[in-house]
């Protein structure tokens, strides 16, 4: 379906008449507000939208067409929630192990269907907590692993066959997915039943995170190793989930978090091909992991942009046969950096609007952030609220009955479009500097991201752009929410853990299983998750790990960019 080019004549005219005979004349008597109407990268927002602004080109069936049929732009599968609804996960874990299981348990009693787990600074560095860099970090931020006896207690009485894990670790993503496998193992669970995601984007730590170890020609080399194993061992989980959520949260836009995070696949998807492996063999369990911002409608168009150029870029620039290898099935997690320790209350209305916008964006899965996040780690009656926002709208909105509700809205397609063709601009100027490695190494994604995120507090601290509780609505109260606070002597339960751990594991199968990872990383062909997953059966630690490929790689210093 295409528009008639005489009928898209008359719906303009009849809108510069309407401008002229209604607007007007009513602005004259009542002015509309003074800000501008912009979208967050800043193309300005018409009155209405209309037909005439899609165009007489304007295809049905090659913007939108159904879905779970390419383009994907209405969704990746054909029943979308009509089928089942998203994975409803909360971002869990602190302290130490066995506290972490006790939320998981709780969560997944209140109906979570979902683990996401957050590890700790030491854990996602490579250190072990009685490392001196561990101290006053341990467990603060997320749960600790040492080693696979953490593992094994983090994951006690929760059957591995019957959930699915999302860890959100990068630099040290091979040795929580070996942990991870080896548990699976011990409870009879072969790896090829295993469901989950471990994060393993390396390339976003460099970007916008700051959690990585090794320089970024070795770091990509274990991600493609993860990548390529799971490919041929554990076929149901996702390798990878290619994140813009933290490129979002450092201060880029919408068109940029797209942008960004599709060009960082897309070096990815390079990387593996480069060491032989087919397409279609790896690219149908990709995953990406997408913020939901405030901008509700433009949040939405946001995901339906995203689906709709990956499948693009998978089938014409990398020639993908299988419709599986073209599906962006991603992950989404409300907008931390959204979240106010003014008036924190507020938070649950943002998230809700956050959370409305990425199902009706169709997202996999969804994690709402809790309201006092701006404070503390969560309690468990603010994970509650925000899981129950969750199951709300699943129940009782009605904005799941149908497919892509927004779908051939005129304002909704428009910026579909928009962000679409301003996303591939930068991916087309990335390509011409030679893929997101070389665009990185200049400095060149860190500066747009630094000149959004000014641009943003800029309108801020000027009052273009309200926060609620924070420049305007203000008032003068004493901040009253329960706040969650870590032992600090849960690093001497790690450290006493760790002692009987070395006094009585057979350390010479340590040495031995260390040195043969060593060797294999001096090689350049060889995976290495088979020499991980072998370490930490014979119960070396992650930080043991870490050191003999820090040995081997060196670590990195991130140059200064100016």
């Amino acid at each position: 379906m295409t528009f008639d080019k005489k009928k898209l004549e008359e719906i303009k005219k009849a809108e510069q008449e309407w401008e002229e005979n209604v607007v007007k004349p009513l602005i004259a008597k009542r002015p509309e507000r003074k800000e501008k109407f912009m979208t967050d990268d800043g193309f300005e927002i018409k009155r209405i939208y209309t037909p005439a602004d899609l165009g007489e080109d304007w295809d049905y069936m090659e913007k939108l067409g159904f879905p779970g049929q390419y383009p994907f732009t209405r969704g990746v599968y054909a029943t979308m929630y009509r089928g089942r609804f998203w994975t409803m996960r909360q971002y869990a874990g602190y302290a130490t192990a066995e506290e972490s299981n006790k939320r998981y348990k709780y969560l997944l009693e209140q109906g979570q269907t979902g683990l996401s787990v957050a590890f700790d600074l030491p854990t996602q560095l490579g250190y072990d907590s009685d490392h001196p860099m561990a101290e006053g970090e341990v467990g603060k931020v997320g749960v600790a692993i040492d080693s696979l006896w953490d593992m094994e207690i983090l994951f006690d009485g929760i059957p591995l066959d019957k959930v699915s894990t999302s860890m959100t670790i990068n630099s040290t993503a091979a040795n929580l997915l070996a942990m991870y496998i080896l548990v699976a193992e011990k409870q009879g669970v072969p790896q090829h039943v295993l469901r989950g995601t471990v994060q393993n984007d390396i390339l976003k730590e460099y970007i916008a995170r700051g959690t990585y170890i090794f320089p970024p020609q070795p770091s990509m080399r274990l991600t493609t190793d993860i990548i390529m194993y799971c490919a041929e061992h554990v076929p149901k989980w996702n390798p990878i989930s290619i994140s813009g959520y933290h490129i979002r949260e450092a201060g880029a836009n919408a068109v940029q978090e797209v942008a960004f995070t599709l060009a960082d696949g897309i070096e990815y998807v390079k990387a593996v091909i480069e060491r032989g492996m087919d397409v279609d063999k790896f690219a149908p369990r990709l995953s990406f992991f997408f913020n939901a911002h405030n901008n509700f409608l433009e949040e939405i168009a946001k995901f339906r942009a995203a689906r709709r150029l990956w499948a693009r870029i998978m089938k014409e620039k990398f020639g993908a046969k299988n419709p599986k290898s073209m599906l962006l099935r991603f992950h989404t997690q409300t907008a931390g950096s959204t979240l106010t320790a003014q008036q924190p209350e507020n938070n649950i209305i943002r998230v809700t609007i956050q959370a409305l916008a990425a199902v009706l964006g169709g997202t996999q899965s969804l994690h709402t952030n809790s309201y006092d996040e701006a404070l503390s780690l969560p309690t468990e009656k603010s994970v509650r609220i925000a899981l129950r926002t969750q199951q709300i709208i699943a129940y009782e909105s009605g904005v799941v009955d149908t497919i892509d509700p927004l779908g051939g809205a005129y304002y909704i397609e428009w910026l579909t479009d928009h962000i679409e063709e301003e996303a591939m601009k930068y991916i087309e100027k990335i390509e011409r500097m030679g893929g997101m490695m070389r665009a990185i190494e200049r400095g060149y994604i860190q500066k747009e991201i630094a000149d959004s995120a000014y641009k943003y507090q800029k309108e801020i601290e000027e009052g273009k752009r309200i926060i609620v509780g924070v420049n305007k609505f203000v008032v003068d109260e004493p901040i009253e929410v329960e706040i969650l606070k870590v032992d600090p002597s849960i690093r001497d339960k790690q450290i006493e853990r760790l002692k009987k751990l070395r006094s009585e594991r057979d350390n010479k199968k340590v040495e031995e299983a260390l040195d043969k990872l060593r060797n294999a990383a001096e090689k350049e062909d060889v995976n290495l998750m088979p020499y991980i997953i072998e370490a930490h059966r014979h119960l070396a630690t992650l930080g043991e790990v870490t050191d003999v490929l820090r040995e081997v790689w060196g670590e990195y210093r991130a140059p200064l960019i100016f």
